[in-house]
Order: structure tokens, then C-alpha cells, then sequence
């Protein structure tokens, strides 16, 4: 199917949160702190208020009503203390976005300044075990004898691999909107990744019941994460609004997002691999540290993914975490499975090379029947056919094994492979399926990001009822409508198509409504272990003169379920591939060790791929029949394109020059830094 709301999306009449016409409208503008840690010793906002068209400023000399509760990135202007360069501090409220920004410019903030610290590293004295990782995995795991498999191995690597700061950049910035009416109650309309999380957030955050809030995402420029939350700019229009007595629009600029929307934490990842003398693996250890912020904290699940990839009778996975004086890192595109891929990937390859065994090779003989942590069969397992269908179609058997062979003229080939792996989850979901003048209407809180949620969900229930797509009509993006889980973590069309697949069973059992809950079904899901898999091949070119990197083909092979729909995978698949080329050459944002915050803070100076840097992707899948996921036997493939494409980038520069790089992102100067031998 095309798209259902292309046609709209096209000729601009798709609204975005910004963008809903209403009548009386304010802007509200945020302040920011300009140092990195200490405390608010006066702020003065007379200046601003003098200023044409200003209505109010807020701050903490007079701090707006919110819960005792209130989460602490949310609970705007009720601490004078700064935990973060950047951290939102004060609010200008003017008639117009051009008067607000103005008098923002003039509202000075007096600071008593402490010693911040912003830096990550593995021998910190802070870092610490914490309870969970995201979002409630256990921090370590342990099975069988580590050390005594490393020690037994005749083939090991002990390797460390680094990810920077990376930002999730959405082409929408993050926006609100929010108008209160003559009861008191509260819309808003917001830049949401879920409209029922971000109602309950807001409404906890403000001390309201739920049913006085309601939140309104019917279309959302991309999120990739940074919007799977609620963000303060959502709460600062709130407060506006009730502050001034009208609806407040704030609109944060590409720096502001920077700031306060999360990142993807930096990793520092320890990897030692064993394997015996036919290759099969006889430890896997792997730790990652990592950073949060002093205001809360957040553990990325980076090990989680080594938990069930390979077979192996001794395993360790651990998380390490410091709260350092910075913004809080959130969710981006895959996390965990992202960064952790990438370094298990990695040191795959360095133990194949060592092992003198082929890549691809060591990865087949060492997949695993049951998930390698619990022991659990697999809903379905395909990894290895991913290997080999991707192993046919890339032409891998003419691959020159040895590194730094192929040359041409100051150029340098190279190709490398890496597996890809994230869960296949779902969540409690409600949906309501009616008759309507002859056709059909589903009504659920999902939301579409660009992902192509309408288009797809009316596929899923013209299906089930037997009728034309046509006579379906699919209505989300509103906290009224029947609850839905966030668009996030691979999970929207599992938990959202269960609950219409079972509302259309219900209809047609009716006549006139079906109303579906599938909070108890899902309670079933934990006997099995549900998993995607994948793999990833590349092929680079690298100059020995100039240093510049060129990714010529790239190619995904995934086993993700059923596709529901070959247009919109296809997209997501090559959407998330492309991330992962970022990830691997361009993207990273430099943290200021000596004033704090971030120093690449737009997109001039964060390089993302542009179409010129990605001129031959392919993508395929191995359709899976997997009744045991859910109604219509799919896994989520939003994320997974994403993971393992650096490593497999990165294991083709390696193929390509003969050296290993081990931080991300590779950069031309990372390259020149390398000593090849003379005509290589």
C-alpha cells in the first residue's frame, strides 16, 4: 500500500504540533543555564518585562505549581541548583516568537558556580552497579566459569571499544502547544512518541488526574527516540499557559534540542572473547560503562544483545554507571542492542581473524538453539539463514580473506559483516472497532512517527473483518482515544495490531462494536525467548591520502516474522541502515570538558548522512512463520536496521587497511593517523 497520509504529508496539509491553529496564541521562549553545576543566586527578569509584547517570565523567584512528585527534569523552576550547562533555568512568555526570543536574550541569571565534572571513563571513582538497566533488565549476568573458559581458550581477544555522545536529530523539532478551557482542563498538543504516556507524565507532573489531561500527536516528524518520553518543553508550555491565561506555543530550536531532548550515553566497552581450537566459543565477557545525569538516572542496557546471541558455556555481561554533571541520555534508535552490537560485533571479528577462521564462518558455528542467558527456545531463530542468504547475495566467497590486499591507486577496499539482533516485544494495548456508514472505524492512541502506522494497522484490520482497505478508517495520535503503548522499542504494530486484530474479532462477532485489552494475553510472551535477527554486510573504499571513507554497498538480510508490508519495511530497513552508516563514519557531539554541555550543537557541525553517501543499499528478509508472536506473526523491525551496520563498516575499514579502529565515529583523521606500509 502507499502511504495513507502521503497525500497530506506532501502538500503540507499534514499538522504537526506546532502548527494547530488557535486563537489568542503566545510563544514562550526557555533561558538556559550557562554553567555546568551550582546554584541560582537571583534572576532578573525586569529588563524582559519592559520589553514590547512580554507577558510574563518564569523562574524559581516566583516557581509555578507542580506535584512534590514531579520528575526531575520535568519539575521546571523549583530548584535553584543547576545540574547541567544547558539545563532550562527561566522562561519568556511575549505575543509573538520574535519578542520572546528577544526578551529571553535580556533576562540575566546570577550564578554561584561549583566544580562540575563531565567526563567518562572506565577508571571513575564514582561509577557504580545499578539496580536495573533500561528498562528493567538485570545490571549482571553470570553463567559458568568466565575466567576458567578464557584461561582454556587457544584462540582469545581482550578488547576495548568506545561510542561517543550521539544525538537523535528528528527533521520536526521538538514542540508544544497548550491552551487550558473554562473547567480546567488541559490539552496539549505535543511532539509524542505516545499520547497516553506523555498524558499521564503530564498530568502526574502538574498534580492533575488523568482524565482532566489530554495530549494530541496526530503527526510527528520522526523521533528515533528523543520524543518517546515526555520533554520539558510540553511542561513549559503548561505552565505558560496557565501563567499568562492563554495558549502557549514553544518551538525548541536544533541547539535547545541538543540540550534537553537526551542523547544516546557514551560507552567504554570491555570485551574478552576465548574459543577452542575448531572456533566454538569457550567465554564471553562483556562490560560497558556509562553516563547519567546527577537529576536521574538512566542505565542503557549496551550488554543485554550478548545475552543472546552466540552459544557459549561461559558468559558475563555487566553495566557500570557514573552520574556525571550533564543532561540526561534517554532512548536513541536501538539502544542497547546499538552500541553493545556494535562492540560484540567488533571483537567477533578480531577473534575470527585471530582464529583464522572465516567472519562469517565463526558466527554460523556458533549460533545458539536457545537463548545462551535463560535457556529459553526461541520463538523463532533465523540468524544463520540471514548469514547465508546475505553471504549469496554480496558475492562473499570471492571476498580476498587477508586484510589490506585490495588497492587502487590510493584507494583501498575492504568488506566485512556483522549479525544484528533486537527483541520482539509487545505491550498491553486497548483498541475500539465500530461500524460506521457502511465502513469501518478503529480507534487507538498509537502513533505514527513516520513510520507508516495508519497505512499499516488498516492492512491489519481490513484483513481481519475480510474488507477492502478502503472501507477502513483508522483514527490515533489522541490520549482520548483507547490507550496505546509508546512507538518505541520495536513494539508499536505488535501491541497496537494485537489489540485490533482482537477488536475486528470482536466486531464481527458483534455486528456493531469490538473492544479488545490485551493486557492478560500478553502475560504468555515471557515463556518463550522473541528475537529478530539479522546480518549486515559492507563494502568501503578508504584513501591512504586523504583519509576519506566511502561506503559503496551495503547490504541487510533480517528475520523478522511476517512483513506486514514490503513498501514500508523497506523503508524502515534502509531508514535504520542508513542511522548506522552515521553512526559508524560522522556522527558524535563533543562534550566541553571545561564549561560543560555540548560544543556541536547544529546540524553543520553534527554530520548525518546525505543520499550521496549511501548510493547502493540493499535489503531482503527470510519471511518468517512464527505463530507463537502475536496475531499476525510479526516482530518489530524499526530498530534493527540500525544494529550491527557500524560494526559491519567498521570490520570492512579493517579488511580495507589493515588496521583496526576501535572508537567511534572512523573519521578521515582517524585514518591518517594510521602508518601503512609503503604503497598500502
Amino acid at each position: 500500500m502507499n502511504r495513507i497520509e502521503g497525500r497530506v504529508k506532501v502538500t503540507g496539509l499534514a499538522t504537526y504540533a506546532a502548527e494547530f491553529p488557535v486563537k489568542g496564541v503566545t510563544y514562550a521562549y526557555a533561558v538556559q543555564s550557562r554553567i555546568a553545576k551550582g546554584r541560582i543566586a537571583r534572576v532578573d527578569g525586569g529588563a524582559a518585562l519592559a520589553m514590547p509584547g512580554v507577558l510574563a517570565v518564569l523562574s524559581c523567584e516566583e516557581p509555578p505549581e507542580v506535584a512534590e512528585d514531579a520528575g526531575p527534569e520535568l519539575a521546571l523552576f523549583q530548584s535553584r541548583e543547576v545540574a547541567y550547562r544547558g539545563q532550562i533555568v527561566a522562561a519568556v512568555v511575549a505575543d509573538t516568537y520574535e519578542d520572546a526570543r528577544a526578551a529571553a536574550a535580556v533576562v540575566r541569571v546570577e550564578y554561584e558556580p561549583g566544580d562540575h565534572d563531565v567526563t567518562l571513563r572506565a577508571d571513575h571513582p564514582g561509577l557504580y552497579k545499578p539496580e536495573v538497566v533500561n528498562p528493567n533488565y538485570p545490571t549482571d549476568t553470570e553463567k559458568g566459569d568466565v575466567e576458567a573458559g578464557l584461561a582454556e581458550a587457544v584462540t582469545s581477544v581482550d578488547v576495548t571499544y568506545t561510542t561517543p555522545v550521539e544525538h537523535n536529530n528528528p527533521m520536526e523539532p521538538h514542540a508544544a502547544l497548550a491552551l487550558w478551557d473554562e473547567e480546567g482542563r488541559l490539552l496539549v498538543y505535543d511532539t509524542a512518541q505516545g499520547t497516553s504516556g506523555s498524558r499521564d507524565t503530564i498530568a502526574k507532573t502538574l498534580g492533575l488526574p488523568s482524565e482532566r489531561v489530554r495530549v494530541v500527536s496526530r503527526h510527528v516528524g520522526g523521533g528515533f527516540g528523543a520524543k518517546g518520553s515526555t520533554r520539558p518543553q510540553a511542561v513549559l508550555a503548561a505552565l505558560a499557559a496557565r501563567a499568562v491565561g492563554r495558549p502557549v506555543k514553544i518551538a525548541l530550536t536544533r541547539q535547545q534540542m541538543f540540550d534537553v531532548t537526551g542523547y544516546r550515553t557514551p560507552t567504554i566497552q570491555r570485551l574478552r572473547l576465548g574459543a577452542d581450537e575448531r572456533g566454538r566459543l569457550t567465554a564471553v565477557d562483556h562490560v560497558a560503562y556509562e553516563q547519567s545525569s546527577t537529576l536521574v538516572e538512566f542505565a542503557e542496557q549496551t550488554t543485554t544483545p550478548t545475552r543472546v546471541m552466540y552459544a557459549t558455556p561461559a558468559l558475563r555481561t555487566a553495566h557500570r554507571l557514573v552520574r556525571l554533571d550533564v543532561a540526561t541520555p534517554s532512548w536513541m534508535r536501538a539502544p542497547g542492542e546499538c552500541p553493545g552490537m556494535y562492540a560484540l560485533e567488533s571483537a567477533m571479528d578480531e577473534l575470527a581473524y585471530a582464529a583464522g577462521i572465516d567472519p562469517v564462518e565463526l558466527r554460523v558455528l556458533n549460533d545458539a538453539d536457545t537463548e545462551p542467558e535463560t535457556g529459553l527456545p526461541f520463538s523463532s531463530r533465523n540468524l544463520v539463514a540471514c548469514l547465508r542468504e546475505g553471504a549469496r547475495r554480496f558475492g562473499w566467497e570471492h571476498r580476498e580473506s587477508a586484510p589490506g590486499r585490495i588497492r587502487e591507486g590510493d584507494w583501498m577496499g575492504g568488506t566485512g559483516v556483522a549479525a544484528s539482533t533486537y527483541p520482539a516485544r509487545r505491550s498491553p494495548c486497548q483498541a475500539v472497532a465500530t461500524v460506521r456508514d457502511g465502513d469501518f472505524l478503529i480507534r487507538v492512541a498509537a502513533a505514527d512517527i513516520g513510520t507508516g502506522a495508519r497505512t499499516v494497522l488498516t492492512r491489519i484490520a481490513a484483513g481481519t473483518l475480510g474488507v477492502a482497505p478502503e472501507r477502513v478508517h483508522v483514527e490515533l495520535g489522541d490520549s482520548d482515544l483507547p490507550y496505546a503503548p509508546v512507538a518505541g522499542g520495536s513494539m508499536g504494530t505488535a501491541s497496537w495490531g494485537s489489540a485490533v486484530v482482537r477488536a475486528c474479532e470482536e466486531l464481527r462477532k458483534d455486528g456493531k462494536e469490538g473492544r479488545a485489552d490485551t493486557t492478560e494475553e500478553i502475560k504468555g510472551d515471557a515463556r518463550l525467548a522473541r528475537h529478530a535477527f539479522g546480518a549486515q554486510f559492507a563494502e568501503v573504499r578508504v584513501n591512504s591520502v586523504t583519509g576519506e571513507i566511502r561506503v559503496t554497498r551495503l547490504l541487510g538480510v533480517f528475520a523478522a516474522g511476517h512483513i506486514m508490508d514490503a513498501k514500508l519495511a523497506r523503508s524502515q530497513f534502509i531508514g535504520g541502515m542508513t542511522m548506522g552508516l552515521g553512526m559508524a563514519l560522522m556522527e558524535e557531539t563533543f562534550t566541553d570538558e571545561e564549561f560543560g554541555g555540548f560544543l556541536r550543537r547544529d546540524l553543520a557541525q553534527y554530520h548525518i548522512p546525505a543520499c550521496a553517501d549511501v548510493p547502493d543499499i540493499e535489503v531482503a528478509w527470510v519471511d518468517e512463520q512464527d505463530d507463537d508472536l502475536n496475531p499476525m506473526g510479526s516482530k518489530g523491525i524499526g530498530e534493527i536496521g540500525i544494529v550491527g551496520t557500524a560494526a559491519a563498516i567498521g570490520n570492512a575499514v579493517h579488511h580495507a587497511t589493515g588496521h583496526r579502529i576501535r572508537d567511534l565515529p572512523i573519521t578521515p583523521g582517524k585514518i591518517l593517523a594510521l602508518r601503512f606500509a609503503p604503497g598500502g
